[in-house]
């Protein structure tokens, strides 16, 4: 019986490296299981998880044309409920409170007080404001090539 994408068969693991790890399966075919498909909570070791010469179960997730095979252990138990947190390392940090269960909506921000300025007296502000950003914008280009005073020689 030749393997087909969405087969789950019974294969042993045979190497582990930090990407994942490399499944024999029926048929002398070998496929890697990607670290991201071992589990459905965060792995950081694999080797934690899984040892060389153990069985497991897995599903045949894509057959690329050049012959490699990628496979899914997660795929093969049930996913866990939505809202579940997965045990250990999901605990929130003490200073971050917790967020609000409505959803949150854009809001845009306030506008600045502006007192009771003149039309005037805003684009002189605006003015003199632009100007200085300029001159700040120029300094640091200057000072990037290294200003007027080269001396060539």
């Amino acid at each position: 019986m030749a393997l087909q994408v969405g087969d789950i068969v019974e294969g042993k693991v045979t190497g582990i490296k930090p990407f994942g790890a490399f499944v024999s399966l029926p048929e002398g075919k070998t496929g890697l299981v990607h670290i991201s498909e071992v589990s459905y909570e965060f792995v950081q070791d694999l080797s934690a998880v899984l040892e060389d010469g153990q069985t497991v179960s897995v599903k045949v997730l894509s057959i690329a044309p050049d012959g490699k095979i990628a496979l899914s252990i997660k795929r093969t138990q049930p996913a866990p409920e939505r809202g579940a947190r997965p045990q250990g390392g999901g605990a929130r940090p003490a200073h971050r409170p917790k967020r609000e269960e409505k959803p949150r909506v854009w809001q845009p921000k306030p506008a600045a007080p502006q007192g009771e300025m003149s039309f005037e007296d805003m684009m002189a502000r605006y003015k003199s404001r632009s100007e200085e950003k300029i001159a700040d914008l120029k300094r640091v280009t200057e000072n990037h090539r290294g200003g007027y005073s080269r001396r060539r020689g």
